[in-house]
């Protein structure tokens, strides 16, 4: 039987759980986080090469600047390592975006590429990478000290004197 903390952990992650595609104690915003421009916590890429890692980099940075100081990218590789369907998809999907050079197109060009699929109907391959690493990106971000502390401005850990009231203006 779980103690109270395990307990409550888990009732926690209840809500979260449909969005996260990992347990909740894998969550990022719980691991201990080192300073930007240091090795991850995760430590060197388990899944991604290095010419992958450097396209999942590029892509998770324009879709949230300063996701590359957050970590973002070894969050996503440990994310996709995890999971078969994550990583048979990045690894066919990633070759074709590298064989189309996307690397080598002007910044304007690449977010164009990642509007075309992020917001149209579609499920092809190109289509389901982006919709996940925009997914990713946002989860490993807004988890991370710098998007959830830094941006969201969450204090945690703290206890209200009081709550302040809500007053609805009338209708």
């Amino acid at each position: 039987m779980p103690d109270r903390r395990e307990t409550l952990k888990i009732i926690g992650a209840i809500g979260t759980t449909c969005a996260f595609p990992f347990a909740s104690d894998e969550l990022y915003g719980q691991h201990v986080h080192p300073p930007p421009g240091v090795q991850s916590s995760y430590g060197a890429a388990k899944f991604f090469t290095r010419d992958e890692l450097r396209t999942v980099s590029r892509i998770a940075d324009l879709i949230v600047p300063g996701a590359l100081d957050a970590g973002v990218p070894s969050y996503i590789d440990y994310v996709v390592n995890a999971d078969d369907g994550w990583r048979k998809l990045f690894r066919e999907s990633l070759a074709d975006l590298r064989a189309a050079k996307f690397d080598e197109l002007s910044e304007q060009d690449q977010v164009a590429v990642l509007e075309k699929h992020i917001d149209q109907p579609g499920d092809d391959l190109q289509t389901r990478l982006f919709r996940a690493l925009k997914s990713m990106t946002a989860d490993g971000y807004y988890t991370s000290k710098a998007g959830l502390v830094d941006d969201l401005g969450y204090q945690g850990n703290t206890v209200l004197e009081s709550f302040p009231s809500c007053e609805i203006p009338e209708h």
